[in-house]
């Protein structure tokens, strides 16, 4: 679609309830400017065929051509999580991530390197191929000095906020743990210390199977969060995705054997630990769910941890 007409166009329904439900009225303010945002960004940056992606969810995405060139414009609320992952791109500058082209802090709009073909890992069906290249992607992002812990560190998220997060649990349910098995809540509470002690560093934060795409460069990562906290903490959202649907206890118990085994061998990570922060980060997420009643699968596969 061309600029001009943007304002013709509708947006789909569940992106604009998403947007209304999760940010309120910041959201409702940059769906109303978005078409003077489009208009902002293809000026500025010499945009031109702006074509949304079929799958809106929590930030405007578009695909553009400039100048010979394709590219992805994405505009969003400017709140911590969008100045995180503008300041983990710019920090990463490329390595073992989408390239940030161009950036707007206060308006909350960055264009990013397009990857093609952009195969998303989850896409691959032999599940020990996809972990090795997961692996690589990791120690092409962190492991090997990129995520070095930053300078201007209040840019960034911190993930003991995130879980500070489950101290909510007992007050929510009246001093019990609700629906979350107080075994499990306190398994995960007695780690926690253990697992901070290594140290912190910039990581990706939503580190998983559909944010690690195929491009010209080889596999890369998208959309990182921009997270400071040690870096077994990736390992959590890698171990629980992609969801197998219907969920299948005993499939996904052998598919994390073998993942852990390779997580291991790999990188040398002690089994016990992979696993330990497998299962903090699945209870983090069924605590995320929650409100919206999606939880269940990631406690079904905390049981399983």
């Amino acid at each position: 679609m061309k600029t001009m007409d943007f304002e013709t166009q509708r947006l789909p329904p569940d992106f604009i309830k998403t947007i209304h439900s999760t940010f309120g009225d910041d959201g409702r303010e940059m769906l109303a400017r978005l078409p003077e945002l489009i208009a902002d960004a293809s000026a500025r940056w010499g945009l031109t065929d702006i074509q949304p992606v079929p799958n809106l969810s929590y930030n405007f995405v578009a695909f553009a051509k400039r100048g010979v060139g394709d590219v992805v414009l994405k505009i969003g609320v400017t709140n911590r999580e969008l100045v995180s992952e503008m300041a983990a791109l710019r920090f990463f500058n490329g390595e073992g991530v989408c390239q940030l082209l161009e950036c707007d802090e206060k308006q909350g709009m960055f264009l990013l390197e397009l990857l093609k073909p952009g195969t998303m890992l989850s896409e691959m069906e032999d599940d020990d191929e996809r972990t090795h290249i997961a692996i690589d992607v990791m120690e092409n992002l962190i492991l090997r000095g990129g995520g070095a812990a930053p300078p201007l560190q209040n840019k960034f998220i911190h993930l003991s906020d995130w879980f500070d997060g489950l101290k909510k649990i007992r007050p929510r349910f009246g001093g019990g743990t609700g629906p979350f098995p107080k075994e499990i809540l306190e398994r995960v509470e007695a780690s926690l210390p253990g697992l901070f002690d290594e140290e912190a560093r910039l990581i990706h934060g939503d580190f998983h199977h559909d944010n690690i795409l195929l491009s010209e460069r080889g596999w890369l990562a998208i959309d990182p969060k921009g997270v400071i906290g040690p870096v077994g903490y990736e390992i959590g959202p890698l171990m629980l995705n992609p969801w197998i649907k219907p969920m299948d206890g005993s499939r996904f118990e052998v598919r994390t054997v073998r993942r852990v085994d390779i997580i291991h061998e790999r990188l040398g990570w002690a089994r016990e630990v992979i696993i330990e922060w497998a299962l903090a980060h699945a209870v983090l997420s069924a605590w995320w769910d929650y409100p919206n009643g999606d939880w269940e699968y990631s406690m079904r596969c905390a049981r399983i941890f």
